[in-house]
């Protein structure tokens, strides 16, 4: 009887060593790499459902509600967010908007892209896009400029009728980005100064035919100038107006301190 105790105790411990290893090898649902994003949306920047890069999401939802996700952003990346939302069969004009906020809720403008659109009583749905700026690694704190973390997508109409108020719809959301990496994520360097006739010295460069166009595009020493220049004049003339300022104001003062009847010093 002890030999079986024994063994059933042995058995016991080697299948719960073993469910761990066989529910590790079980693909989770976000691990499965269909793409596919959560089912539903949140309602306020708190429940906004969580989706990756890459994924899309979907949502039923009514008329007149607001719905949120959040993805993440890290540095040189480019994110672009677009929504599709179908329409009721019946249904009058809608304008449907997208908006984007950082981890500070600070509302991000749109680089390009059609973040609010109407859409008319025969459509059947409206599509919507937003192409943020690229996220940089640091910025000025008085800046708005994106930075790496959570980013939220709301979702949302504008101006709708009463009749169309609570009417169902399916909302679709998928976001990604480009990797701009490079001086876009890290510093404002640039690679041409910002001056008129970089185009037409770009198509000089294919003609062969550069000394007539950088004529008047460059200064004489070059974008980065030598050691001499005006700002050196204004300099010196600076300072020796200020040595004649005290050498002026220390004579005066000298003089002026001179007891009376005391002959002024050669």
């Amino acid at each position: 009887m002890r030999a079986i105790r024994v063994l059933g105790v042995a058995l016991l411990t080697l299948g719960l060593a073993a469910a761990p290893a066989a529910a590790d090898d079980s693909p989770s649902p976000e691990a499965s790499g269909d793409g596919r994003g959560p089912t539903r949306a949140g309602t306020s920047f708190r429940t906004a459902a969580e989706v990756e890069q890459g994924q899309t999401a979907t949502a039923r939802a009514s008329t007149g509600d607001y719905l949120y996700w959040s993805f993440p952003a890290d540095a040189g990346q480019r994110p672009t967010v677009t929504a599709t939302v179908k329409l009721p069969e019946s249904h009058a004009a809608e304008t449907w908007q997208i908006d984007v906020y950082d981890g500070l809720r600070r509302r991000q403008a749109c680089q390009y892209g059609a973040q609010t659109r109407t859409a008319g009583a025969d459509a059947a749905s409206v599509e919507l896009e937003c192409v943020l700026r690229t996220v940089r690694a640091w910025s000025e704190p008085w800046a708005n400029d994106p930075l790496p973390g959570t980013y939220y997508v709301r979702l949302t109409a504008l101006r709708l009728s009463t009749a169309d108020l609570g009417q169902p719809v399916d909302a679709e959301l998928r976001v990604g980005s480009k990797d701009m990496g490079g001086a876009v994520a890290v510093d404002g360097a640039l690679s041409e100064p910002l001056v008129p006739g970089i185009a037409t010295r770009a198509e000089a460069d294919e003609e062969k035919d550069d000394a007539a166009v950088l004529a008047g595009l460059e200064p004489e020493d070059g974008w980065t100038s030598g050691w001499w220049s005006d700002r050196w004049i204004w300099t010196a003339v600076g300072g020796a107006l200020a040595a004649l300022a005290g050498v002026a104001g220390y004579r005066l003062t000298r003089g002026s301190g001179r007891p009376p009847g005391v002959p002024p010093t050669a």
